[in-house]
């Protein structure tokens, strides 16, 4: 028999302090208490909560000001993915209409002896992947799912006998390549809160000099495609050289561009925040097979390929950001409800553990009333 229980059989009564603690011990074991299984039990799985009231009225408020402050990441997200999925859906007529006037030209030069750099396709010996990650953590798996996606995307290079360098958008695949020194990076590239054209003509004029010079043989674009506020799908598309049929597909040839979008419109019902979902289709401009050009079609190729890098990058820099935010808005909900459950489950503890040192204080009374009677 231990020390400890042989005091408590020694005693005549509990003190105050051992009897709430007896009685903590006990309701935050019914609390706690794991499933049962057939394995024998481990001891210390779960540790029960030793402190006193004032330091779980400490965490109690503690826990109701990072629910607070989750609360309000998740107002704050909410506002800023409306404003990015705006600026991707406004984009979008943009970017396909250039790439449709893009790929007839290039249609009608294919049986003209003329050399346009960004549309021939030679055999490819190196590839180069632009990565675009986010800039700020508390996002879920948002970044890592990227990477991954480039990690998988890089060992499938190196199996196939290529060589390949990465150009790295954003703080978090900068921080991640730059802990590898084994992945060959040509250069670090940091976005802003709210995706620019100059940013994008960055990147773009970093890919032309690349592809142009014959560093490379083709350009990959890998990045987070705006799917709804719970789905964002880590997307790779063929950015040069320009796909013969006018679309922009992924390395297994699928469109990654879909034809309709939803539009999130946050609104509150009963005092909750809730999402209502409109479709809108993406209007582009059909153009007719005989369609003839007044200039040379070099010229008008040679003026809008660089505005064609551009969009589409630009358009993956918003696409990005949308997914960022809407990754970061779900997160934060994840938080404040896990928030709400731990403050609901430390109240209990609380409750009880009260209850118990009250209770233990009457004993002592109705003891001390009978040792004097």
């Amino acid at each position: 028999m231990s020390s400890s229980n042989l005091t408590m059989w020694v005693s005549s009564k509990p003190s105050i302090s051992e009897a709430s603690s007896l009685s903590f011990r006990s309701s935050v074991g019914s609390i706690f208490q794991l499933p049962s299984s057939g394995n024998p039990p481990r001891a210390n799985l779960v540790a029960p909560i030793q402190c006193n009231l004032r330091e779980l009225r400490e965490r109690i408020d503690s826990v109701k000001n990072t629910q607070k402050i989750t609360e309000a990441m998740k107002l704050v997200a909410a506002a800023k993915v409306r404003r990015a999925q705006e600026a991707v859906v406004n984009g979008r007529p943009f970017s396909e209409t250039l790439v449709e006037v893009l790929y007839n030209i290039n249609e009608q030069l294919q049986t003209e002896d003329i050399d346009v750099p960004l549309t021939s396709v030679r055999p490819v010996k190196k590839v180069a992947l632009v990565v675009v990650t986010g800039d700020r953590g508390l996002c879920g798996g948002f970044n890592n799912y990227l990477i991954k996606k480039a990690e998988a995307r890089i060992a499938e290079l190196k199996g196939l006998g290529l060589d390949y360098t990465v150009i790295s958008v954003g703080k978090k695949g900068n921080s991640y390549f730059l802990r590898r020194p084994y992945i060959p990076v040509d250069k670090f590239l940091e976005g802003g809160s709210l995706p620019t054209a100059k940013e994008a003509q960055a990147i773009a004029d970093d890919v032309f000099s690349l592809f142009v010079s014959e560093e490379v043989d083709k350009v990959e674009l890998l990045y987070t495609k705006f799917v709804s506020l719970v789905k964002s799908d880590p997307v790779i598309h063929t950015l040069l050289p320009l796909s013969p049929k006018g679309e922009i597909c992924d390395v297994n040839g699928n469109c990654v561009d879909a034809a309709e979008d939803e539009f999130f419109r946050l609104t509150t019902r009963e005092g909750k925040l809730t999402v209502e979902r409109d479709m809108v289709r993406t209007a582009t401009v059909d153009f007719s097979p005989i369609l003839q050009f007044e200039q040379d079609p070099v010229q008008i190729l040679d003026a809008l390929l660089p505005l064609y890098l551009n969009s589409q990058i630009l358009r993956a820099l918003q696409e990005s950001l949308a997914s960022e935010l809407a990754a970061r808005m779900s997160a934060m909900s994840n938080a404040t409800d896990n928030a709400s459950e731990l403050t609901r489950t430390l109240s209990i503890v609380y409750n009880r553990r009260r209850q118990a040192k009250i209770t233990g204080e009457i004993l002592e009374i109705v003891a001390g009333a009978n040792a004097l009677a």
